[in-house]
């Protein structure tokens, strides 16, 4: 019996060295962790539960049979966060550079089939060189068998990818279906085909960091919602974002403990509008100033700045939150801050958090660019995911409401639940300015003095339509409150929805304008 625990021991020693102390050292002086350190970061201390350490490879090509890892390149299996069950995965570059093939890939399968069953969220840690070219069509059917899981997990349990390394070609489509994915500067990068590629095709010339780096994909493409400095600092986001997040669909966002009052008063909110309706200001202070200890973990920070997407607590409760930014194109919506909220406010619906929308919204950004590349299409996203959404829906007007965007913003009319709005908003069809050198053009034509027409126009039509009254008297606006109010206002709104029922009809499912 001894001898047996030995060979226990033995094995168990072997596995938790990976590639071995050479190949660690290496991935150390790249300013890199190892797997099993990456997981000693992002779990709670001690909670680690090992599953298929000793699964091997089972390919004799190209000498394989000479080199069978133990893990097989892939540490998998469950821990807790803030003491909640998560699932987790941790590709290691020590052993095969990370490489995906059939016993990997089998060992990631078996642990999402898991967190379903169990309803844990999967955490997955990727730093590999893509598929084990030795193993050949066997890697690129497990690399399917994982997009499979990816799908079918999708709205069941949160699934966040972790880029701690190379993540090219096929492999870059299992994070693309997860809900949220983390990246490090400097060290990890994305992209479908790599610079060599690039070159040789298009004859670009282009950096690694340039193609797929942390910062193109945080502010460029959106494929990233994070951005981070270091890798402890990254997996250290992962949990504060876990702390926002349900571990399923069945089960609610866990309440968090605070000591901000539920009446407290943001006095600050009552000069924050600019008299100057033209002039910015920034929706974060907002935000900031309503939400609980002024928390907001703001998601795709520098990805269409111009809407403001991200988690925050209200009385402890998560919410999620969509906001115009006036400060970032005067808030307009365009392509990508349409698919940027679109994206959120799905999430949020598929894992009933409740929405909290501010707005203050000019409209939808005109020109060739933005029709050409689908502005009506894409546009039309993020009007989908709030007509369908039936989470609790609250939004409050601080400005500007125009045109089609003041629909898509959670208006009443796409079963906005409580919708309130500032004595500062403005609802209308568009702005003064354009709608008098519509109304009155014959009369501006007409006039000795045009600039003072206009002037004298714009006043009468500012005075008679840019603000919230003729919308409360129609019951599209719930009620006009003071700034200082909106915190209280809202926490009273989120406790009455609370026992909320509301569904959509049956169906397979509806056809978002992709």
């Amino acid at each position: 019996m001894d001898n047996r625990i030995e060979r226990l021991e033995q094995l168990r020693a072997e596995a938790q060295l990976g590639g071995g102390e050479k190949r660690i050292a290496q991935q150390h002086k790249r300013g890199k962790l190892t797997a099993r350190e990456r997981l000693e970061v992002l779990l709670d201390e001690g909670s680690f539960q090992e599953i298929d350490m000793f699964a091997r490879h089972r390919s004799r090509n190209f000498g394989l049979d000479q080199n069978r890892p133990l893990g097989d390149g892939v540490v998998t299996g469950t821990g807790t966060i803030d003491g909640r069950i998560v699932c987790v995965f941790s590709q290691d570059f020590t052993v095969f550079g990370g490489s995906l093939a059939e016993a990997h890939a089998e060992k990631i399968c078996k642990l999402m089939d898991l967190a379903m069953k169990i309803g844990a969220p999967v955490i997955g840690l990727n730093d590999s060189g893509g598929a084990r070219i030795q193993e050949g069509v066997v890697s690129l059917g497990g690399y399917a068998d994982i997009f499979l899981r990816n799908t079918l997990a999708s709205g069941v349990i949160p699934q966040i990818s972790v880029i701690l390394g190379p993540c090219a070609g096929g492999a870059v489509y299992s994070p693309a279906i997860t809900d949220f994915i983390f990246m490090v500067r400097g060290t990890s990068y994305m992209f479908v085909t790599g610079p060599n590629v690039v070159k040789t095709v298009t004859h670009e010339e282009v950096t690694f960091e340039e193609l797929g780096g942390a910062d193109t994909h945080a502010s460029k493409s959106g494929v990233a919602h994070f951005a981070c400095e270091n890798e402890i600092e990254c997996l250290l986001e992962v949990r504060r974002l876990m702390s926002f997040l349900p571990s399923n669909n069945r089960d609610g966002a866990p309440a968090v403990p605070t000591t901000d009052s539920p009446t407290r008063l943001c006095d600050a909110l009552d000069s924050i509008i600019p008299a100057n309706p033209n002039k910015p200001y920034d929706m974060k202070d907002v935000i900031r100033d309503v939400v609980d200890e002024g928390d907001f973990l703001e998601v795709h920070a520098d990805f269409a700045p111009n809407i403001l997407v991200g988690f925050a607590t209200l009385d402890g409760r998560p919410i999620g939150i969509v906001a115009n930014q006036p400060a970032a194109m005067a808030g307009v919506l365009d392509i990508a801050s349409s698919v940027k909220g679109g994206r959120f406010v799905r999430f949020c619906d598929a894992f009933e958090i409740p929405l909290v929308v501010f707005e203050d919204v000019p409209g939808f950004l005109p020109g060739t660019d933005q029709e050409w590349r689908g502005i009506i299409r894409q546009g039309a996203k993020l009007l989908y995911a709030f007509c369908e959404a039936t989470v609790p829906k609250v939004t409050v007007i601080t400005r500007k409401a125009y045109g089609g965007a003041y629909d898509v913003m959670n208006s009443k009319h796409i079963r906005g639940d409580f919708n309130f709005a500032w004595p500062t908003a403005e609802i209308a069809v568009m702005g003064a300015k354009g709608a008098v050198e519509i109304l009155f053009k014959s009369e501006i034509d007409a006039a000795e003095d045009r600039v003072a027409a206009i002037a004298q126009f714009e006043a009468e039509y500012a005075e008679r339509f840019a603000n919230p009254y003729e919308a409360a008297e129609r019951g599209y606006i719930d009620d006009i409150i003071l700034p200082r109010d909106t915190r209280k206002r809202l926490i009273q709104a989120m406790k009455i929805l609370e026992t909320k029922v509301d569904s959509n009809p049956k169906k397979k499912h509806g056809n978002i304008p992709l």
